[in-house]
């Protein structure tokens, strides 16, 4: 078994590990309609020979996925890892400061066993206030500039901030529809594409 720390293979196709929350674990949606069902799709018909592991889990905060995340490593071994967490710990109020340690020492915890780490930011709405709302937005940024990693600065881009955002979310107004998986893949997908070989 390789030693901790041992970079993944180069002779092996790329893994992409997906840590996230209910965005990526497709609530409210049919088996296979998600964004990550939807991106192994892609990389298919893109005839890049990678395969895609979704360790997503509806309710999940950062501090749940740092739990994780040393065990889905061991197991797993990806070359690429995509952090989609926060957004429950911005619904919970959790400490911002939190917030941004546990994904800094995801990233750095992933980068460390080798694999590239593609971090997708999330906004929270302006009644949370203007000082809030940025200081949150900026944790994803601040983790991204510090460890060299991947951003995607807003996940929900071109669906949440659009004049008819209430059709692509489910009754919620939190989960979007199966319509919008699409639209979160294509703010994925060029930020990720640039980190495959």
């Amino acid at each position: 078994m390789p030693a901790q720390g041992t970079p993944p293979a180069k002779t092996a196709a790329p893994l992409v590990l997906v840590l996230g929350d209910s965005l990526s674990a497709e609530y409210g949606l049919k088996r296979g309609s998600g964004w990550v069902a939807l991106l192994q799709q892609r990389l298919a018909k893109e005839k890049i020979p990678a395969q895609v592991v979704n360790a997503s889990i509806s309710g999940d905060t950062t501090s749940g996925g740092r739990s994780r995340l040393a065990a889905l490593l061991a197991q797993h071994r990806p070359t690429h890892l995509i952090i989609e967490l926060g957004g429950n710990d911005a619904l919970r109020g959790l400490p911002l400061a939190m917030t941004q340690d546990n994904l800094d020492h995801m990233t750095q915890t992933a980068q460390a066993s080798g694999a590239k780490v593609l971090l997708l930011g999330m906004q929270v709405p302006p009644n949370y206030g203007a000082d809030y709302t940025r200081a949150f937005a900026a944790s994803f940024a601040n983790v991204a500039r510090t460890r060299k990693a991947a951003l995607v600065p807003f996940l929900l881009r071109g669906i949440a901030d659009r004049a008819d955002a209430e059709r692509w979310f489910q009754a919620d107004r939190i989960h979007p529809r199966e319509e919008a998986q699409g639209l979160l893949l294509d703010n994925v997908w060029p930020a990720l594409k640039k980190l495959l070989p």
